[in-house]
């Protein structure tokens, strides 16, 4: 471990991207940037975080993102973005670039399968105590991480069950959740989108949900992915929590405005 609190490899990494013209750096939110609460809205950034993330913004050739599975309104509420951050919400269903939003848009089927998805996941949740749905623009979300494990458990294959029918509903596992969309959409495509938006020559993409490995997957030669805390993944880099991520983005920000310093005449 370095002396910066970054492990030796990752800082390596860092030095790397700090020197290409143009970087983006997308952070998901829970986990990541804020640790994980009991209650989705109670979360909040880490202040190093917070303040790194706006320190990469303001540096030229830099681009930041938060890319999330939370909706949009959540997200910003929330993280209190910078300005210039840009924001994916709903794992990729949803698009903020400054000042412009890209909201969702059910047609009449999609909305009826939203209509089908709240009424299976809020009977489920009205049997299972301890559980709680959220809305979302294009899904719900069943939470289960004040339930008991056995309660949580036959609460999650409930609602698998009752949607297995289902074509036009998307369920994805996360950590402590069952998240249904109406909208096919990943972090991975969201990830490609920004590169394309900010013509990135690299992506620094950190996440600590099952989700994420879509974002990891879509990463290329040259990007960095930082997996926070345990279990399988396709990042190249891995960390312990949020407080890591803070020490990383506080590094970058150091190394960055260092290059940036040396380029200018």
């Amino acid at each position: 471990m370095a002396s910066s609190g970054v492990p030796d490899d990752l800082r390596i990494a860092l030095e790397r991207l700090a020197a290409v013209e143009r970087l983006l750096v997308a952070l998901d939110f829970d986990g990541v940037v804020a640790p994980i609460v009991d209650r989705a809205e109670q979360a909040r950034p880490l202040a190093e975080t917070a303040t790194a993330v706006a320190e990469l913004a303001a540096l030229a050739g830099t681009w930041t993102a938060y890319v999330s599975g939370r909706s949009l309104a959540s997200l910003v509420e929330v993280a209190s973005p910078d300005a210039r951050t840009l924001l994916i919400g709903s794992h990729g269903a949803e698009v903020r670039l400054g000042a412009e939003e890209h909201p969702v848009v059910l047609d009449r089927d999609q909305q009826e399968a939203l209509d089908a998805l709240h009424l299976a996941f809020a009977e489920v949740s009205s049997r299972a105590q301890g559980t709680w749905v959220e809305e979302k623009p294009a899904g719900r979300v069943l939470h289960t991480r004040q339930a008991d494990p056995e309660v949580a458990e036959a609460a999650v294959g409930a609602a698998r069950e009752r949607l297995a029918s289902r074509r036009d509903v998307f369920l994805k596992t996360g950590k402590q959740v069952l998240e249904g969309s109406v909208v096919h959409a990943t972090k991975g495509e969201g990830i490609a989108f920004l590169r394309q938006v900010t013509e990135a020559d690299a992506v620094l993409f950190a996440g600590d949900d099952v989700t994420d490995e879509d974002g990891f997957v879509a990463l290329d030669d040259g990007d960095v992915g930082i997996k926070v805390g345990d279990g399988d993944t396709a990042a190249g880099f891995r960390v312990a929590g949020p407080q890591n991520i803070a020490k990383a983005m506080a590094l970058l920000v150091t190394l960055r405005a260092e290059l940036g310093a040396q380029r200018t005449p």
